[in-house]
């Protein structure tokens, strides 16, 4: 979603320099190759590992997470009205309750996702959502 569909989304707005562009392309294709890998070739779950509460649990997570990222940004993408500049404070959804709904959500369908599949390459990721995500929520809320 973040890399495909978002951006394909954004009405206008900054343009993006192309080193980063190219950055952020490759740590999604190599962070989706260790977890890949990780799930394929290291992981082993049981027979009944997709009724285990832990599993279910980390879907459920991941789930509402993504639905609250996607809402967020819809909320975000709408806040001015073409033409319009200026700073504007979201309202509606998950807003009321964070600052940074957009990262909440993000935060939280990683974590389910660790919490799903139970490895420690999963749970490296949540965590380094957790940070850089949590550091640029705090910014944002300042």
């Amino acid at each position: 979603y973040r890399s495909l569909i978002f951006p394909l989304l954004i009405r206008a707005g900054k343009p993006t320099p192309f080193f980063t562009f190219v950055l952020a392309l490759l740590f999604c294709v190599y962070n989706g190759y260790l977890q890949g890998r990780s799930l394929s070739n290291y992981a082993k779950y049981p027979s009944g590992w997709l009724k285990d509460p832990l599993f279910i649990t980390g879907f459920i997570g991941w789930l509402v997470g993504m639905a609250i990222n996607i809402h967020s940004d819809h909320i975000l993408r709408n806040l001015r009205k073409p033409g319009e500049t200026g700073y504007k404070i979201p309202r509606g959804g998950m807003f009321e309750y964070v600052s940074g709904a957009n990262f909440f959500g993000e935060i939280l369908e990683w974590f389910g996702f660790a919490l799903a599949c139970c490895t420690i390459e999963s749970l490296a990721f949540a965590l380094c959502t957790l940070f850089i995500l949590g550091s640029r929520a705090k910014q944002h809320h300042q």
